[in-house]
């Protein structure tokens, strides 16, 4: 149904009269137009919460920068034409990139447990204050990888992160970078060595949070599965690091992987279980809030992020 709207002469008079006070308005009190408001530029919040069951999980916006020439990492055993192809069908430029850097928080309720420190401790620590927390308190600190964009903020200015944390990691992992002699792994983890505890696949880091031997871009590389109140959660961390490129084409080659195949292989084990049993997951790389689920599509699989599902648990 369509409400009809008519305008009386004297209604019409009395607009008229009403334009010049509005404009006066619009231009500020002594009649001047203001200056256009300056450009800010994009941004995002820096960090992004939702429950789980009975835990809360919070993803940080470490870092996010542009990367040139993303079939320099992604795709490498495909041709240029069809690695534009791919990314003109998602509306995606073949020639730059935007690469994000998500450290996740799990709060217990009982502990506080961060989950990789990203480049620095200070862009880090910045996104867990803008989120209420202090690095004081947080309670643990898992990596997944040794990676320097997940152990770069272990240390800050000489001294401990996270000072009252105690620290878990792969055994597989561990043992790989000690004997590789890596000085970032040597600087930023080395140190903790005698407060960390070190995990094989299915070990617990706290009651609800299990380790999943993801290999391939490292040789021990760990996601996890975290779960409460029957609600579950994986975080893949690098097990796919583009959400077109890698979860969509998971058989494409990535240059950080160590192992491809076997990066390759994990890729669509992993995948397939979340679409199967339509895990939510979390990316480290993936577009921030990072947080999204996985269908399968054709040979490959969809990458779908969150919208307001988790808005809803409150």
């Amino acid at each position: 149904m369509h409400a009809s709207l008519t305008m009386t002469r004297r209604g019409a008079l009395l607009a008229a009269a009403a334009l010049p006070a509005a404009a006066a308005l619009s231009a500020g009190p002594h009649g001047r137009a203001h200056a256009a408001a300056a450009m800010m530029g994009g941004g995002f919040t820096p960090f992004h919460r939702f429950r789980l069951g009975g835990f809360e999980v919070t993803t940080l916006l470490a870092g996010s920068r542009a990367i040139d020439n993303p079939q320099g990492i992604f795709g490498l055993n495909v041709s240029a034409e069809e690695f534009a192809a791919v990314s003109a069908a998602h509306f995606l430029p073949a020639d730059r990139s935007q690469n994000f850097f998500t450290p996740t928080v799990v709060n217990t309720g009982a502990e506080l447990v961060l989950f990789d420190t990203g480049l620095a401790a200070p862009a880090t620590q910045a996104a867990l204050a803008a989120a209420g927390y202090a690095p004081g308190q947080v309670d643990v600190v898992v990596l997944s990888h040794m990676h320097g964009d997940h152990i770069g903020g272990m240390r800050h200015e000489g001294a401990a992160a996270y000072p009252n944390a105690r620290y878990v990691t792969g055994a597989v992992e561990h043992n790989h970078w000690t004997a590789a002699g890596n000085e970032g792994f040597v600087n930023n983890v080395v140190p903790f060595n005698d407060q960390m505890t070190f995990l094989d696949d299915a070990g617990s880091v706290a009651p609800g949070i299990t380790a999943m031997a993801l290999p391939g871009h490292t040789p021990g590389h760990m996601g996890y599965m975290v779960e409460s109140e029957g609600a579950r959660l994986v975080l893949m961390a690098d097990a796919a690091n583009h959400y077109v490129w890698s979860v969509g084409r998971p058989d494409w080659e990535v240059r950080f992987d160590a192992d491809k195949a076997q990066a390759a292989a994990t890729r669509r084990r992993l995948l397939g279980m979340l679409a199967s049993e339509r895990i939510p997951v979390i990316g480290y790389h993936m577009p921030f809030p990072a947080i999204g689920h996985v269908e399968a599509q054709g040979d490959g699989f969809r990458y779908v992020p969150a919208s307001y599902q988790f808005m809803l648990a409150g």
